[in-house]
């Protein structure tokens, strides 16, 4: 059985030793600890965090950590994953990291805005630290008015404060959030 893909996806500076980076640290070894394949943009110190908190896993084996890499170049991020997909698409690379099986957002500016949103219009579960930030910001709402999963009422940008709700949340939810985008449909022919 492969291993759900867990897309984290944040801000791109953090203090070593932040609260922003020991959250992620945290969330790294969970999400291992948990059977998770981690999915990051490859660059910045969200990845290395992530990936301190990965490879900290006792559960930890090679290919856990995949990056989807802005540019040309996959060693960019060899510092921070296993695999690392470099894809050459700048900010369009956001639809791919997004593309996961689910996404969880920490802090984060305007790439991190546009990931969320790309993760919502695909039908992934997206959870969000309450923290500074697009996570914080959207934490609790939905993103639109659209019924992505109507026998779902609850469904959000669900807000977590920690790797534990990360965790409940994403074994609770996950395998409810199993529909995938089919295109946007054609308005041809409507009034």
């Amino acid at each position: 059985m492969s291993r759900p893909l867990v897309a984290v996806v944040g801000d791109t500076r953090l203090e070593k030793g932040g609260e922003k980076w020991n959250l992620a640290v945290a969330l790294g070894r969970r999400l291992v600890d948990e059977g998770y394949r981690i999915v990051t943009g490859g660059i910045g110190d969200l990845p290395m965090a992530i990936a301190e908190g990965a490879r900290g896993s006792p559960s930890y084996k090679e290919g856990l950590l995949v990056s989807i890499v802005p540019g040309f170049d996959p060693t960019e991020s060899a510092l921070v994953s296993d695999i690392a997909v470099a894809t050459g698409l700048d900010f369009g690379r956001n639809l791919v990291v997004a593309n996961s099986d689910a996404v969880v957002a920490l802090g984060g500016g305007s790439g991190t805005l546009s990931e969320i949103a790309f993760a919502w219009g695909l039908k992934r579960l997206v959870l969000a630290y309450r923290v500074n930030g697009w996570s914080g910001k959207l934490a609790g709402v939905r993103i639109d008015d659209r019924m992505r999963y109507p026998e779902i009422t609850e469904d959000q940008v669900f807000p977590v404060a920690d790797d534990e709700e990360v965790a409940r949340l994403l074994k609770e939810y996950l395998p409810r959030y199993t529909r995938r985008h089919r295109g946007i449909p054609s308005t041809r022919g409507a009034p």
